[in-house]
């Protein structure tokens, strides 16, 4: 196998990796975000649920959404910086 043909390999299984956790990153918002969309829409008298004083079940919930956002953008950042970013300049500075 030539350079160029691993270097080409390689960097095709970062992009596998890279993919991969997009792919679980977004399974995992869109089932946080549907799921919080079915219960509004089949179970609202739960939501309605009164935990404190001017807070119900609902909102915390639909503010647990945007957290669980924050947090997995946060995770894919990190990783991004980690793993994804120096495997690039790796493969960069290896093919100059």
């Amino acid at each position: 196998m030539s350079s160029d043909a691993s270097s080409l390999e390689r960097l095709r299984a970062i992009a596998r990796r890279r993919w991969r956790l997009a792919g679980a990153l977004t399974i995992t918002m869109v089932t946080t975000y549907f799921g919080f969309l079915a219960l509004v829409a089949w179970a609202p008298s739960t939501l309605a649920t009164r935990l404190a004083p001017g807070l119900s079940l609902g909102i915390l919930l639909g503010a647990l959404v945007i957290v669980v956002a924050w947090l997995l953008t946060w995770w894919y950042v990190r990783w991004a910086n980690a793993v994804y970013d120096p495997a690039i300049d790796a493969e960069r500075r290896g093919a100059s």
